[in-house]
């Protein structure tokens, strides 16, 4: 069997003679893995949602990079030609997801190896990568236990804020610190700014209600902290 799989991946890059049929194949297996990785990305994908536009570039970028890999082909003055071409492309977008980018490098490395003529091996590189991130995603890997939060707690002037609310925040969280006071309201109200940790398990909403049972039922906002900790 593996003397078999090599036969059939022991191969060369294409001759560069370039035919109406070698360009279609390279783009209906381009097209066809970015398709594949496209979708592994939608079914990986941990945000509330994701970008269409950016499912859109990696379903693309194999068939283009395959493309413009055929017609460069060995010649050394295309290559040069091609490189000054891209060198005057600035991408004007937003820094996106890490993950994001990696997947922008999968679907070039999966268009150079078809454009290089060696659509088997770009086959296999996708089965494998997108396999370890289905793995990955099932396994939850690399997702912290406790998630840190921001807490932002809005009491009227005339409450004393120091300690008010240390028995329900030790009762809900592995560890808290209060990180920022300010005024609002022209003076008449304060916001205490918390950095927390909740419990394994703990039940946000009864945290809140009795929260607001102590700050008059004012504003109370609860929100996933920044990358930066506040607290190692």
């Amino acid at each position: 069997m593996l003397n078999y799989l090599n036969t059939i991946f022991n191969q060369t890059a294409l001759d560069t003679t370039l035919t109406v049929q070698s360009i279609l194949i390279s783009l209906l297996v381009s097209f066809a893995i970015g398709m594949f990785i496209a979708f592994t990305y939608m079914k990986t994908h941990r945000g509330t949602s994701y970008s269409q536009n950016f499912t859109l570039t990696l379903l693309m970028i194999p068939s283009i990079i395959a493309i413009i890999i055929t017609l460069v082909g060995s010649d050394l003055a295309r290559a040069f030609s091609l490189a000054g071409a891209f060198s005057i492309i600035r991408f004007r977008s937003a820094p996106g997801d890490p993950k994001d980018i990696a997947y922008v490098f999968f679907a070039l490395a999966v268009g150079l190896a078809v454009g290089v003529g060696l659509p088997l091996y770009a086959v296999l590189f996708a089965l494998v990568f997108c396999g370890f991130m289905f793995i990955i995603q099932a396994v939850d890997f690399g997702r912290k236990k406790d998630v840190e939060k921001t807490l932002k707690i809005t009491i009227p002037e005339d409450l004393d804020y120091e300690g008010v609310f240390d028995d329900i925040l030790e009762k809900y969280t592995t560890k808290y610190q209060l990180m920022k006071v300010k005024t609002t309201d022209l003076g008449s109200l304060f916001e205490l700014v918390y950095a927390i940790r909740f419990k394994s398990g703990e039940n946000e909403k009864e945290f809140i209600d009795e929260l607001r049972c102590r700050n008059g039922n004012l504003n109370i906002t609860l929100s996933l902290a920044g990358e930066n900790a506040y607290y190692a």
